[in-house]
């Protein structure tokens, strides 16, 4: 996901766009067998492979890939047309990147790990470096592709902070639950190719922390399946890169279109509120409303934006909201009893805040009856 594949996606021919991309896809696997030939056994079987992956594939890019970026290549084209844009183009590059690396999936490589007694083939020295350039290349490219989409929805990621490089990780690979994925997969795939890509997808979850040889450890384990695949043949290789990359973004794009959402209805009330201070408690009290132990992520995700653009805007930091464990509606009630004016814009957010996770249930509904019922004054 390089200069190159933004220009390489019309060239004018099938066959000439087919070119451009085999050269992309070759030129970046050239770069991943050296960058493989500089790992140790150790970082190998450790998984620190990925953490070198990480920061090879990130650093450099991350400065020259943001928003003005695509801006330049794609002016006035809506982001949604470019990311899937993005996400097709990514998942040829993974399905040529398949037949390459299948080739090098010899019977003989598969037939030696079978002999190992079903041993990683990280430990296998015949099949090291052939397993480790592909996955590598399609770590790199589902990476750069969940990050290319969250700079094209404008959520901020900074891959040099720990908590949102974690977060790039988990959306890029799918790490939540394996029931989350599969059914992101089922979705996405061909009937034919579902039961191949659902064992891609299945066996041990990611559940550990956030140490990123840990994830380099599963998504070599998780890979290991392609080992089997030239017994078959070298289309299915094709079709589990292209189709496990396809789930990839399709993923992303549904987590950072929809913190888009989020973030552009915060910066909608914010930017409208006549009331910020009031409007965070209220806004507050709807989300406590229905919420008995944890809060949905959507809705948390709301607040952390709205209490930030507040600050940001009107300058306005409630230290007393801050410390609020178990809002007290009757708090809240007394504050909206005690501002003069039109509360209208008080209401609307209420109104808007109460549907970001979904329909309005009957508490909601119960407390924004009362807000309205206050805010109309006689």
């Amino acid at each position: 996901m390089t200069d190159a594949p933004t220009h390489a996606a019309d060239t004018g021919t099938d066959e000439a766009d087919d070119a451009a991309d085999r050269k992309v896809v070759e030129q970046e696997q050239s770069e991943i067998k050296d960058f493989v030939k500089g790992l140790s056994a150790d970082d190998i079987k450790s998984g620190n492979w990925f953490t070198k992956l990480a920061a090879h594939a990130m650093n450099a890019y991350t400065e020259k890939v943001d928003w003005q970026y695509f801006q330049d290549r794609y002016e006035g084209v809506p982001a949604d047309v470019i990311v899937d844009q993005r996400i097709k183009m990514a998942s040829r590059y993974a399905a040529l990147e398949g037949g390459l690396s299948a080739g090098a999936y010899t019977a003989t490589v598969a037939a030696t790990i079978g002999t190992a007694g079903g041993a990683s083939p990280a430990t296998v020295p015949a099949a090291v470096a052939t397993v480790m350039v592909d996955v590598a290349f399609i770590s790199q490219l589902q990476l750069r592709l969940a990050y290319d989409i969250s700079v094209l929805y404008r959520v901020p990621i900074d891959v040099h902070d720990p908590e949102d490089l974690w977060k790039l990780i988990r959306v890029a690979f799918t790490i939540k639950s394996g029931e989350a994925a599969n059914k992101t997969v089922t979705k996405a795939i061909p009937v034919m190719v579902r039961p191949l890509v659902k064992r891609f997808y299945s066996g041990s979850v990611l559940t550990a922390g956030k140490a990123l040889p840990v994830v380099g450890k599963h998504l070599l384990q998780r890979n290991v399946i392609k080992i089997g695949i030239p017994l078959v043949g070298v289309p299915l290789a094709v079709l589990l890169n292209r189709y496990t990359t396809l789930v990839a973004g399709r993923h992303a794009r549904a987590v950072f279109r929809n913190e888009a959402r989020v973030i552009e209805l915060a910066e909608g009330l914010s930017e409208r509120s006549r009331h910020p201070q009031l409007m965070l408690w209220v806004a507050w009290l709807v989300l406590r409303t229905n919420a008995k132990t944890k809060i949905a992520d959507d809705e948390a995700l709301l607040m952390r934006h709205l209490v930030r653009l507040v600050r940001e805007r009107h300058e306005v930091v409630d230290e007393k909201l801050a410390n609020v464990v178990d809002i007290d509606p009757a708090e809240v009630w007394k504050r909206v009893d005690a501002e003069p004016g039109d509360l209208g814009d008080v209401l609307d957010a209420a109104e808007r805040v109460a549907t970001v996770d979904g329909d309005v249930d009957s508490r909601e509904k119960a407390v924004l009856a009362e807000l309205r019922e206050r805010c109309h004054r006689g």
